[in-house]
């Protein structure tokens, strides 16, 4: 059994394979499985995974019809025998003692689980530090509420610094996860409700702000796309967290929901001017309205002033909520000229 279960879903990802598997064979600690989850590529990916795993018995290829990120990275759950279980996207890589580090910040902490910081790198090879979610230090589970289920939950529009759903900054005890089921689920704000469950059965968490992960900043993902079904993943996304405010009785977050819808419209809003949609001006405006006119996020537009918000995202508030609906899908239609 090996200590650790690294799971990467993988998808159309050619170009990116060889750094992201090798960045796994140059971990410091070598006790682990990588479980590659091809998930119907059409391109060369399934190969690539094919090839390395004929090379070295400690990684495993897992074919499978194209089903989504989440099913992915279920089928490499499933398949996990680690003690430890954590995630990779195709597109990036580990820092080389990522797993080292990790496991010694959990063994020296007397922790179930761990966290690190990452870079975000940009096309070119540029590098900036994102912070990990909590500061360095052991967390309880009352800490862990607060410093990430709570986050997850309400403070998604309010602040300069949002607590983001990237699964792959955290390593997971995997008796928690497989005695609890857990699994991932929908194409969108996926990691968001895995976090916010796992970490509400975590008991100890331990954080080193070392950034370990690289976190490829690509203009190709599928988060940089037009979504014609957005509304509904995000409808689907919110359902499972009411279920599980529900479930695990979490208090102390008041007025969650239309923080969420708020979130939640913001990108609804972003979507529709995105790359890939093929309306016309007028067609966009008038799904612009409709959609800030939808039950949920109009309850949310009338009850909810959200204060301070960074960088553009205030912009966009202020004209939602004086209706300057024209204006605004002008200003999104200017920017994405650009792109």
């Amino acid at each position: 059994m090996p200590l650790f279960s690294i799971v990467v879903p993988v998808y159309q990802a050619e170009h990116y394979l060889d750094k992201c598997i090798s960045s796994v064979l140059a971990q410091t600690l070598d006790d682990w499985e990588l479980i590659l989850v091809d998930d119907g590529s059409r391109d060369k990916s399934g190969r690539i995974c094919d090839n390395y795993a004929s090379k070295d018995p400690r990684i495993i290829v897992i074919h499978q019809e194209n089903s989504g990120v989440s099913e992915a990275r279920n089928a490499g759950i499933a398949r996990a025998t680690g003690s430890f279980l954590a995630f990779l996207d195709s597109d990036d890589a580990f820092e080389p003692q990522m797993l080292e580090k990790l496991y010694a910040a959990v063994r020296d902490g007397g922790a179930d689980s761990g966290a690190c910081g990452h870079f975000r790198e940009y096309p070119g090879g540029a590098r900036e530090i994102e912070a990990a979610a909590m500061a360095t230090g052991v967390y309880d589970g009352p800490e862990i509420m607060d410093g990430i289920v709570r986050p997850l939950l309400r403070d998604r529009v309010e602040g300069d610094r949002l607590l983001n759903g990237f699964v792959w900054r955290f390593c997971y005890d995997m008796r928690i996860v497989k005695e609890n089921g857990l699994r991932f689920s929908g194409a969108y704000l996926e990691d968001e409700v895995f976090l916010i469950e796992y970490f509400c059965l975590s008991k100890r968490l331990a954080v080193i702000d070392d950034p370990l992960y690289c976190y490829l900043q690509n203009p190709y993902s599928v988060t940089k796309k037009y979504m014609p079904d957005f509304l509904e993943t995000f409808m689907h996304s919110l359902n499972m967290k009411k279920g599980l405010v529900e479930k695990y009785q979490i208090r102390g977050i008041d007025g969650w929901q239309w923080h969420s819808y708020w979130a939640g419209l913001l990108i609804a809003v972003a979507n529709e001017f995105a790359p890939g949609n093929r309306s016309g001006f007028l067609e966009k405006r008038r799904n612009l309205i409709s959609i800030c006119r939808a039950p949920e996020f109009a309850d949310a537009i009338q009850n909810l002033n959200p204060v301070g918000v960074s960088g553009k995202k205030s912009i966009v508030i202020k004209l939602i909520r004086a209706r300057q609906f024209s204006l605004l899908a002008a200003l999104y239609s200017i920017k994405n000229l650009k792109r």
